[in-house]
């Protein structure tokens, strides 16, 4: 009797079984109920596809080969056939690759009787290894041709320069063309330059090789729908024999590559990676930083549509220093670590109305207030999950549109995937090595050929990416990266995934030892810039975004006092004495007699005006001062009245009052009720906090050690009691309504009863027909424990659990034999 699929995986050891659902983890997503149900869903059409976009051209072209010498009337092959097809490469790499598609029962059977899963054929292409099918199938007059294998190569010599080059082209693959495509029809060289405008007359001479090809039967017609062969179809097939007769110098599989190409990649010193990774990670951090503080200090609106307007996405672009790719990725990854939100409040006031805006979150103080290490981790770790495509903004989707940033049309649910892949194909390397885009992209189109393929703009991207983060320094992977691709979730060694983050830690550690140590001090030139010579401990990165304007960044960032930045420091509540003492505790050189000046003198001058609401008011002891003030035309907009003296007054707000007086040279101060000096560090706006968009690792779990063994373990105990449940008593099956030949009566409720009560007290297995609460009659093994109060209670041993009957639903109960 013929070994079913089923029991062949139920004939494997439990480590067989293991590999198998290590290698096709989705056959387990979720569990099955027993070895038949894992069958089934081993043969389904998406299983299969997902297993196949997984294996490497060369094992795809062995597989091909399989089936190619599948026998016509058994649909059986063997290693040895796939050996005698697969010339040019060592037979013990083919084994190999035979071994691998059999281990994940994409072949199964013996060794002389192979068989390809039904599936295969229909998820993969119908001309394996480009091959057409036999001329037998195809045409009667082509089997007579190809059956005479030296008419056939006397035909095939024969044929004119522009029959030939149609011939090459169809037997590199695919072996389909229309009659109607020119490119399929002859050389492109003789081609026309735009053969699809020319007329009628012009087509005529282009169709003629392919016309002498269907005379002389070597292109067989078929049709577009079925691709049946039709005497007038609108295509054409070169037969399987065909090809291979013009496959003969490389093979009928075509050129063969057991092992992966290897990119000839510069090799660099690591230490000089790590360094140039780590300045990039320092770049990366500060760029993000000053997006956010860009779109605090004037915050974006959102579109009608979604995402972030191009003239902001500009705006921001400038504020870092970077390209318009560049600072859309940044936008996206900040938006989805959860640093930058959308308002929920009305944020801007338009003429149409309210209107939301992008503003940085709580989230993003505390993203700032830690170490660099850690604020690029998150950068890093958010931008290899995050579901979105930073490369497709500025370009345009199918109706012409334009895609901005943050908008919905960036959303693409394979880019983590791709990102994994491109950085896994780095991290496969010899360490050092530097290779160019190219030839990653041809290691990758090798490794997953089915999956690598639409994808080269997505790796292009993934490439870019890791490259402004400083995954990658001197195009090469960084040590510090590589540590946090080693997720512990795809090893043995975390199996309850209780150390989530050790992978993040252990990068973050790394990191800390290539960046510059914080600094806690200042270099004050004399000039009034301020040099710090590395990245500023949080404390003085904070004071110096008040007291400062920044001018560069970098390794050393530079900063210079300006009269503005003395103001807004005094704005916010520092005295000239407090300036003084933090100038001389944080400088490591002599402060500047020019900056003590400069502090003096705007100390003096802030506070001479006072404001208030009346819409607001302006008053000063200084009559010439107000009068200056009224004078001056920049304010005129304010509209100011004077009601006294030494008081004027504004219908405007007092915020819009302060900052005209202070974009016109003024240092106004705002008081209280009682006259008193409010001086305050100005809110910082922030949109409300929200979880970073962080996706779930893509694809099916990784199984390892215990949880793979307790996976296998379910498995036989469902197979067992799914095939135990099948050797029910005749009794319990005809009380359950089964037709059972030769059984005419039911057994009696009462029967039961006393069956179940002999078995509690005999502590006896037995089997018990019931009806569930869906009126389904089933049976099951138990070992009763109790019976009273209407309900029988009862132990599965094959289920380890307990179950409750209801006495009226049980209709039958036989003791075991």
């Amino acid at each position: 009797m013929a070994t079913t699929f089923a029991d062949q995986l139920r004939s494997l050891p439990d480590e067989a079984l293991g590999a198998l659902l290590q290698l096709r983890p989705d056959l387990v997503v979720p569990v099955p109920a027993d070895i038949s149900a894992l069958a089934v869903r081993a043969q389904s059409r998406g299983s299969v596809s997902r297993c196949l976009d997984g294996l490497d051209e060369f094992t795809l072209l062995i597989l091909d080969a399989a089936r190619v010498t599948r026998a016509a009337d058994t649909a059986l092959t063997s290693v040895d056939a796939i050996l005698e097809l697969a010339t040019g490469v060592d037979p013990d790499d083919v084994r190999v690759a035979v071994d691998r598609l059999r281990v994940r029962f994409l072949l199964h059977g013996p060794p002389e009787a192979l068989q390809v899963v039904g599936a295969v054929d229909e998820v993969t292409s119908p001309y394996p290894a480009g091959l057409g099918r036999p001329a037998d199938y195809l045409d009667p007059r082509a089997a007579t041709l190809c059956a005479d294998g030296a008419r056939l190569r006397r035909t095939v010599l024969a044929a004119p320069p522009g029959a030939r080059a149609v011939l090459d082209r169809l037997a590199a693959g695919p072996p389909v063309g229309s009659l109607r495509r020119p490119a399929l029809q002859r050389d492109p060289a003789t081609a026309p330059r735009d053969p699809a405008a020319g007329s009628g007359r012009s087509e005529a001479p282009t169709a003629e090789p392919i016309r002498w090809l269907v005379e002389q039967h070597i292109l067989v017609p078929i049709s577009e729908a079925g691709r049946a062969p039709r005497a007038d179809g609108e295509l054409v097939e070169l037969p399987r024999e065909v090809g291979l007769l013009l496959r003969r110098e490389s093979g009928p599989l075509g050129v063969l590559r057991p092992f992966p190409p290897r990119p000839d990649a510069a090799v660099r010193d690591v230490k000089a990676i790590d360094s140039a990774g780590a300045g990039q990670t320092m770049e990366a951090v500060r760029a993000t930083e000053a997006i956010l503080e860009a779109l605090a200090a004037e915050p974006a609106p959102v579109l009608r549509t979604g995402g972030l307007g191009v003239r902001d996405l500009k705006r921001l672009s400038r504020a870092a220093g970077l390209d318009e790719p560049g600072a859309a990725l940044l936008v996206e990854v900040a938006y989805a670590a959860g640093l930058l939100g959308e308002s929920e409040v009305n944020a801007a006031r338009t003429a149409g109305g309210a209107q939301d805006v992008f503003l940085p979150t709580g989230a993003y103080d505390l993203w700032r207030a830690t170490g660099v290490a850690r604020r690029w981790a998150t950068l890093a770790r958010t931008w290899l999950t995050m579901t979105r495509q930073p490369g497709l903004v500025g370009a345009r989707d199918e109706r012409d549109r334009p895609i901005n940033a943050l908008s919905p049309d960036a959303e693409r649910a394979g880019a983590p995937q791709a990102r994994r892949e491109a950085l896994d194909a780095l991290t496969g390397l010899p360490p050092g090595s530097a290779p160019a885009v190219d030839d990653l992209l041809g290691l990758l189109a090798w490794q997953a050929p089915r999956r690598a393929r639409g994808r080269e703009a997505v790796h292009r991207d993934a490439f870019t990416g890791a490259a402004l983060l400083g995954v990658t320094g001197l195009s090469a992977l960084t040590s510090y990266a590589n540590l946090l691709l080693n997720d512990p979730a795809e090893n043995d060694s975390d199996p309850l995934g209780l150390h989530p983050e050790d992978a993040p830690a252990d990068a973050v550690r790394a990191l800390d030892h290539l960046l510059p140590a914080p600094v806690d001090h200042v270099l004050v030139q004399a000039d009034l810039t301020v040099v710090v010579p590395g990245p500023p401990e949080p404390e003085l990165g904070a004071e110096l975004d008040v007291i400062a304007e920044p001018e560069s960044a970098g390794g050393a960032s530079v900063f210079r006092v300006t009269p503005a930045s003395v103001r807004r420091a005094l704005d916010v509540g520092y005295r000239a004495d407090d300036l003084h003492t933090l100038f001389r505790r944080r400088s490591r050189t002599p402060v500047p007699q020019t900056l003590t000046y400069l502090i003096d003198d705007a100390a003096r001058r802030h506070g001479g005006l006072r404001s208030g609401s009346a819409g607001s008011y302006l008053r000063s002891d200084d009559e010439a001062l107000l009068a200056e003030v009224v004078a001056d035309k920049r304010l005129s907009t304010l509209e100011l009245r004077r009601i006294a003296p030494t008081v004027l007054v504004s219908p405007r707000p007092v915020a819009r009052l302060l900052g005209a007086l202070r974009e016109a040279g003024f240092a106004p101060v705002a008081e209280d009720a009682g006259g008193a000096a409010v001086l305050s560090r100005p809110k910082a706006r922030r949109a409300p906090s929200r979880t970073p968009r962080i996706a779930e690792p893509s694809g099916p779990p990784q199984l390892f050690g215990p949880r793979l063994a307790g996976v296998v373990e379910q498995l036989r105990r469902g197979d067992l009691a799914t095939r135990a449940a099948r050797r029910a008593p005749v009794t319990v099956r005809a009380a359950q309504g089964q037709a059972v030949p030769g059984l005419t009566a039911v057994q009696q409720h009462s029967q039961a009863m006393a069956v179940l009560q002999q078995a509690v007290r005999d502590k006896t297995r037995v089997w018990v027909g019931y009806v569930d609460s869906h009126g389904a009659t089933l049976s099951r093994l138990v070992r009763p424990v109790s019976l009273s109060a209407g309900y029988l209670r009862a132990e599965d041993e094959r289920g380890e659990s307990l179950h409750t009957f209801a006495l009226h639903r049980i209709t039958a109960a036989v003791t075991e034999e």
